[in-house]
């Protein structure tokens, strides 16, 4: 997706216009008519992890800028969400136990490249090559050695 797409995307997320289809994770999951448009029924609006992508996106696009990158031809390539190890707190309970408070971090992998521009062929090498057949080609070098 366009980097440019994307940040219009979360933040619409943000301001609930647009919705995530949630399409594996998703029990429990209330049914919104915005799911419509990614072909799925059930959606919601991730806050949370729309404003740390588009702070992810703001720090990608800034240092595509410093390294001398094309900033409006950015494409997100590749992005990825694995677990961290969890942080350990605990919680009190009723008479005298406590329970842990666990959180659950993640770490974030995103790709972002310049989008490859296509560059049509000159017409003139391509009229000139010419198929030969194998049959001529040894013809052809028979004459050369002789």
């Amino acid at each position: 997706m366009h980097i440019r797409k994307a940040t219009k995307y979360l933040k619409d997320v943000t301001l609930k216009k647009q919705c995530v289809p949630f399409r594996r994770y998703n029990g429990g999951v209330g049914r919104c008519a915005q799911a419509k448009q990614w072909g799925w029924t059930q959606g919601r609006w991730p806050k949370k992890s729309a404003e740390f992508l588009l702070h992810m996106l703001k720090n990608a696009e800034s240092n595509a800028e410093l390294k001398g990158l094309d900033v409006d031809s950015l494409v997100s390539e590749h992005i990825q969400v694995n677990k961290a190890p969890k942080m350990r707190r605990r919680t009190y309970r009723a008479h005298g136990r406590i329970n842990p408070y666990m959180s659950s971090p993640c770490h974030i992998e995103m790709i972002l490249t310049e989008k490859e521009q296509i560059v049509p062929k000159p017409e003139e090498e391509v009229a000139q090559k010419k198929k030969i057949s194998q049959k001529k080609l040894k013809k052809q070098k028979l004459m050369v050695q002789e």
